[in-house]
C-alpha cells in the first residue's frame, strides 16, 4: 500500500459514492492514518506541532459531529508492527467509524462545522486513506 499522497477524495471518487453505495444503508470508514512529522503549525513558543497532535485536535472536534449524525466511533488503534505487508509505510493509526448512512457521512462532512475543522485533518497526515465498508450478512 503506498501511504502518501491521499487525504481527501477527489471529486470523482465523492460522487461515485454519492451514486453508487446503496441509500440508507449502514456504512463503515476504515481510516489508514500516516501522520506528517510537523504538521506547519508553530505555537507561540516556536515549537512545530507534530501531525499527530493536529489529528488528535481534529478528532476530538470532529466527535460532536459524527454524534449529531448518528455515527460513532467503533474502534481506534496505534499500528504498532506490519506482520504482512509492507512495513517500509506502515500506517501509524488505523480507525472505525460507522454511519448508519451515506446520507449521515455527507451530511457531516459537507456541513458548515466541518469545513471550519477539516483543515486539521488536512494539515496532519501524509496519507489519510478511507475506505469504505458494508458490512456482510451471515
Amino acid at each position: 500500500m503506498h501511504l502518501t499522497n491521499q487525504i481527501t477524495a477527489d471529486k470523482e471518487q465523492f460522487i461515485d459514492f454519492i451514486k453508487n453505495y446503496p441509500s440508507q444503508t449502514p456504512v463503515t470508514m476504515l481510516n489508514i492514518l500516516k501522520f506528517k512529522e510537523k504538521s506547519g503549525n508553530v505555537d507561540d513558543d516556536g515549537v512545530h506541532e507534530t501531525g499527530e497532535r493536529a489529528y488528535n485536535r481534529y478528532g476530538k472536534n470532529v466527535a460532536p459531529l459524527l454524534a449529531k449524525v448518528g455515527g460513532q466511533l467503533v474502534w481506534a488503534g496505534k499500528a504498532n508492527q506490519t506482520l504482512i505487508g509492507d512495513y517500509e509505510e506502515q500506517p501509524d493509526r488505523i480507525i472505525i467509524v460507522s454511519y448508519p448512512s451515506k446520507e449521515a457521512f455527507i451530511e457531516m462532512t459537507t456541513s458548515e462545522a466541518y469545513q471550519k475543522i477539516k483543515h486539521d485533518r488536512e494539515i496532519s497526515l501524509v496519507y489519510g486513506g478511507l475506505i469504505v465498508t458494508e458490512t456482510l450478512g451471515g
